[in-house]
């Protein structure tokens, strides 16, 4: 909703001061690592948070884990706990009474704990992206470098949505990484119902570039009216601009920009642009940062300059049957037929309020329409 600009949104950006990025490793289920890490935390004065999700079996990994590493001292805490042996259980391992908590995901949220520098979570493959990075956070809370292993059992297969998810945390491991993750997220796990039926309606047949279009020209709307200010009136206006159903593919493709964040932002401008010289500066910046267009993003281009020139020549509809295109104008149709027919160089069927020109087969057609709206007067 921040994204479509429904909501406003905020980015803290700055790490506190000497706060250091937290070296993340993913990687299978090791003995040998786990009991590495734990003493190498100990040999410098700090503490470990071992996470394991499951309390049936908590212990029994907290059993291991002591005959794994008989040098430090084990507590073990969860929330099926007694509220009081819970909270002992945390005073004693803030207090240093403790070298190793091993315990589920109670600790990832509101826990500050500066003497606690390394992190395992054990079958991480069974984590959402967010819990892993809330989990993360809960380390390398002070000036001294943390380290998290994101482990999962030996031999197992992971998920293609598990091992996305592994990918980002692994990867996101900058300072103020948290936007870039949820954009990841969001890509994983989808929108939900702001862009399912419920809320939005049929967006799979308008195409996100007209979702993300309708959607900021009914915020404008909205704030104009809050505001008092006058509504736009022209070409370009939500009013004024024309439909188009036309059966291309138009979308900007992920191995063209790889970057949600990027894409998303792309979108949204495409769907903001309201002359031809935006829109080939646009084409221009693209071209620039990305290479040249591939045929999904010419296509999506061509629908942006289509709507605008036919939303200037008074155009309301353009829809594609299964022989013709149709092009509905607001009102009488106010030109020569046979004179534009000649121009645009094939025959067109005329209504009082329409035009018609065959499709015929492949791709031509567009740039035969391209013809046609280029000709028509400014209404």
């Amino acid at each position: 909703m921040s994204l479509a600009g429904v909501r406003d949104m905020s980015a803290i950006e700055t790490a506190p001061e000497d706060r250091l990025p937290i070296r993340t490793y993913v990687t299978e289920h090791d003995d040998g690592l786990i009991r590495e890490a734990i003493l190498r935390e100990l040999d410098r004065g700090g503490q470990v948070y071992f996470v394991h999700n499951r309390v049936q079996s908590i212990d029994v990994v907290a059993g291991r884990l002591r005959r794994l590493v008989p040098e430090a001292r084990f507590c073990v805490g969860h929330g099926q706990m007694a509220e009081d042996q819970l909270e002992q259980v945390m005073i004693d391992f803030a207090a240093g009474d403790a070298d190793v908590l091993v315990c589920t995901t109670i600790i990832e949220s509101g826990l500050d704990i500066p003497n606690v520098n390394t992190l395992v979570v054990n079958n991480a493959h069974r984590f959402g992206l967010a819990q892993l990075y809330q989990l993360r956070g809960r380390v390398g809370r002070g000036s001294v470098r943390a380290y998290a292993y994101f482990v999962y059992a030996r031999d197992t297969q992971l998920t293609e949505h598990a091992e996305q998810r592994l990918r980002t945390i692994f990867e996101a491991t900058e300072l103020g990484a948290g936007f870039r993750i949820a954009m990841k997220d969001l890509e994983i796990r989808g929108a939900g119902n702001l862009l399912g039926a419920e809320q939005s309606g049929q967006i799979a047949s308008v195409g996100f570039d007209l979702y993300t279009r309708l959607l900021s020209e009914a915020i404008d709307l909205a704030r104009a009216s809050r505001d008092g200010t006058p509504l736009p009136t022209d070409a370009t206006a939500p009013e004024q601009r024309p439909s188009l159903d036309l059966p291309i593919d138009a979308f900007l493709p992920p191995d063209y920009v790889a970057d949600d964040a990027a894409r998303l932002s792309l979108y949204q401008r495409l769907a903001a642009v309201t002359t031809g010289e935006e829109l080939g500066q646009l084409i221009g910046e693209l071209e620039d940062r990305f290479g040249p267009l591939p045929e999904a993003a010419q296509n999506l281009v061509y629908l942006v300059g289509l709507r605008l020139r036919a939303g200037r020549a008074g155009v309301g509809q353009i829809t594609a049957t299964e022989g013709d295109v149709v092009v509905k104008f607001r009102g009488q149709i106010r030109v020569d037929v046979q004179r534009l027919s000649r121009e645009v160089g094939t025959p067109l069927r005329a209504g009082s309020n329409q035009l018609r020109l065959a499709r015929g087969r492949g791709q031509a057609w567009l740039a035969t329409l391209q013809r046609l709206i280029d000709l028509l007067p400014a209404a």
